[in-house]
């Protein structure tokens, strides 16, 4: 009809932005032995650091079989991603998670840890390791990490053990970052009282 104003839509708008990849990553896409030595230079370090922290309850599956296995699947996958080499870490570590999360499945169906006829009992002060000793520090994280619940314990140590920021941690654990905040906050709370109960 003559004389009538067009329609405008109104609401949100959707984001059609694609992000650009760096000359690395756009590097790697194409198999470059140095684009993937970099990234692996970059981030390798403490996605083992990250793994080892957070063990799978099974003897059998060590965490460099996890970070090989994911640097595999990035490999494998790597025409998905798209960003910088920094941005790069998020995605590597939500494999990371992924991969752990199914060696923990496979735990449950099987298991290949020694058994024994008594069981640790975690809250024992014979059993906790000391936190002064080097060659134990591993460990001794390990131990406090283990008495977080399983989110509040995968953001410690993202942000915490391997120095990965808010924002990476929130795109490696599938989390908002308020929801990184608050569970940063709860653990905190529970590790400072962990530690004021064995120190």
């Amino acid at each position: 009809m003559a004389g009538t104003p067009p329609r405008v839509r109104t609401g949100r708008t959707i984001n059609t932005v694609v992000l650009a990849d760096d000359e690395t990553i756009a590097r790697a896409k194409q198999g470059d032995p140095a684009a993937w030595r970099a990234l692996y230079t970059a981030h390798a370090g403490r996605l083992l650091v990250w793994l080892r922290s957070l063990p799978t309850g099974d003897a059998g599956v060590a965490a460099d079989d996890l970070a090989s296995e994911t640097w595999l699947t990035a490999a494998t996958k790597i025409a998905d991603f798209r960003g910088t080499s920094d941005e790069f870490a998020g995605w590597l570590f939500g494999i990371a998670r992924l991969q752990r999360r199914n060696a923990v499945r496979r735990t449950g169906r099987r298991r290949t840890s020694p058994a024994t006829s008594e069981t640790l009992d975690l809250t024992s002060r014979e059993h906790v390791p000391d936190a002064g000793a080097d060659s134990e520090a591993d460990s001794w994280i390990t131990w406090l990490l283990s008495h977080l619940p399983e989110r509040e314990r995968q953001v410690v140590a993202c942000l915490d053990v391997v120095g990965l920021d808010s924002e990476t941690t929130a795109v490696a654990l599938r989390l908002s970052p308020g929801a990184v905040r608050v569970a940063h906050h709860r653990a905190l709370k529970k590790l400072r009282a962990r530690g004021a109960a064995v120190g």
